[in-house]
């Protein structure tokens, strides 16, 4: 979000999103809260999830017309506890996570796929994480 955006962490958290609400973009986390012991997100008890609120969301955010998910640990939470979302028409894709566990491919890669994907979804847009660590 730094390189595409100009919310990159030298700058203050609360900084970082309103940057981001200005450039048509929203930071939600799949996860309302669970449970994850250690740092792996497989270790993520399935038991212990709680998503949040996306009906909701898309409900109070009509414009939001694309959900990037961070990741396929975010995109398998989503399908898993979220889906079906009524009322939304969204674009939903899965891109790379910018995770530095994230090792098997290169940060100009991640940010070639997500500056892609922002390009091709010029509307309001939704970035979807597993949960904030």
């Amino acid at each position: 979000m730094g390189e595409l955006f100009g919310a990159g962490p030298e700058a203050a958290y609360k900084d970082r999103l309103k940057t981001l609400k200005k450039s048509g973009v929203a930071l939600w986390d799949v996860c309302a809260e669970c449970v994850r012991p250690g740092s792996l997100d497989s270790a993520i008890a399935r038991e212990s999830v709680t998503a949040n609120d996306f009906a909701g969301l898309f409900l109070r955010c009509p414009k939001i017309c694309a959900a990037f998910f961070n990741g396929q640990a975010a995109a398998r939470l989503f399908h898993a506890y979220v889906l079906p979302t009524p009322g939304a028409k969204l674009e939903f894709v899965t891109l790379p996570s910018t995770s530095p566990a994230n090792a098997g491919i290169s940060f100009a890669e991640k940010l070639g796929a997500w500056r892609s994907a922002f390009e091709e979804n010029s509307a309001a847009a939704v970035v979807l994480r597993q949960f904030v660590a």
